[in-house]
């Protein structure tokens, strides 16, 4: 196993890694950015309010994703585990 290797493997770990969070993230983003204006705008500053539908959203999102999610991380294992042999030998 030479470094070429090893950075490939991290490189495409960290892809997967992005990937698997980058909707959960972006739907919590946009979602905060939705209730940010809606507190500037009411001048209401709970901070429950800004929690609770981050919390929620990421939460449907997740069941909506989960199983194209776990398709993802069960590929890139698979192609972890097959490429043993070539690492080892």
């Amino acid at each position: 196993m030479n470094s070429g290797m090893v950075m490939e493997i991290g490189r495409q770990a960290i892809e997967t890694c992005l990937l698997l969070a980058g909707p959960m993230l972006l739907s919590a983003l946009v979602v905060g950015l939705i209730v940010s204006i809606f507190q500037a705008a009411t001048q209401v500053n709970e901070a429950t309010l800004s929690f609770i539908p981050k919390l929620v959203t990421v939460f449907v999102v997740l069941i909506l994703a989960g199983p194209w999610m776990l398709g993802v991380i069960l590929g890139f294992m698979r192609r972890m585990f097959e490429s043993i042999p070539n690492v080892i030998g």
